[in-house]
């Protein structure tokens, strides 16, 4: 019996390893996900290699030079307290990107693992976990990270885990739906009679079939999260002065709106919206090859 078990797991194992290579090539074949792939590497090296490379500081202010446009010596501008607008561009980036995928990583962990314990153990179990998701999903969303945010010192640790909050109900819906119906595959069935534990289908079986699903879903989750650090960074509730972030940047951009501070509005704006489009270009990519791998 456990050697007809290991036979089972081997085939299925195998079947994964020779569908990886054909699910990269329908991936990266779409145009408009090579466009995604291009502007967030470019994001990429703007926000983490460039600070290397532009050795501006990006808290010092320089006081003789406050609301100046752009120049050759600020290629950006300066904000009203003397800032470097190029340099906090950058590292606001860092704190935005940083905070975006790993609030992102975190709620797809706990989800995923979250929706595939209720799926497979169903029951009262079953019953319980999805009420208390049905319960968070009835509260606005935005109440909940308003109400973590002014309860919690905010910083980078701190705004993980509130957006992570959030975002991990969807997925454990959407993971506990692919595990119920793969729960009843015939190879599952197969495991469950040669007396394979749950705990290892989960791992197994489970987890390998539905991986494409959570892998778009944590796209969009990161696009998500970051545009919620831009919203509370925008309410004046994101990272605390000195860490500059594309949201709190806007913000205080919006108070020179009608001054002609350009400089101080359109670049993080911009910033936040090539983000979007490029994560959301990846998203789609990434959901098409894997509806043509089912096909």
């Amino acid at each position: 019996m456990i050697q007809e078990a290991t036979v089972v797991e081997a085939s299925m194992l195998t079947a994964h390893r020779d569908e990886r290579p054909k699910f990269l090539k329908r991936f990266w074949r779409s145009g408009m996900t090579k466009l995604g792939g291009f502007l967030l590497l470019a994001l990429l090296l703007f926000s983490f290699v460039g600070p290397l490379l532009y050795r501006k500081s990006a808290i010092n202010p320089h006081i003789l030079s406050t609301d100046i446009g752009p120049n050759a010596q600020f290629p950006l501008g300066t904000d009203s307290l003397g800032h470097n607008v190029l340099s906090q561009l950058m590292v606001g980036g860092q704190s935005s990107i940083e905070v975006g995928f790993a609030s992102a990583i975190v709620a797809m962990l706990f989800g995923t693992f979250y929706g595939m314990i209720s799926g497979m153990v169903g029951g009262w179990v079953d019953t319980i976990l999805m009420r208390i998701v049905d319960i968070l999903l009835a509260i606005p969303s935005i109440f909940i990270l308003l109400f973590l945010d002014v309860a919690f010192q905010p910083n980078i640790l701190v705004m993980i885990l509130v957006l992570a909050s959030t975002a991990w109900l969807g997925v454990s819906r959407l993971v506990r739906g692919e595990a119920m119906t793969i729960k009843n595959q015939l190879y599952v069935e197969s495991a469950l009679a040669l007396g394979i534990g749950r705990f290892r289908i989960m791992l197994r079986y489970v987890l390998p079939n539905i991986i494409g699903t959570v892998l778009v879903a944590a796209t969009f989750q990161v696009a998500d999260a970051i545009l919620s650090m831009a919203g509370l960074s925008f309410l004046g509730l994101g990272l605390p002065p000195p860490t500059p972030n594309w949201g709190g940047m806007l913000s205080d951009g919006m108070n020179y709106m009608f001054q002609n501070s350009w400089w101080l509005i359109y670049p993080p704006g911009l910033c936040i919206l090539i983000v979007q489009v490029s994560i959301n270009l990846i998203g789609d990519g990434l959901r098409n090859a894997i509806e043509t791998r089912e096909r």
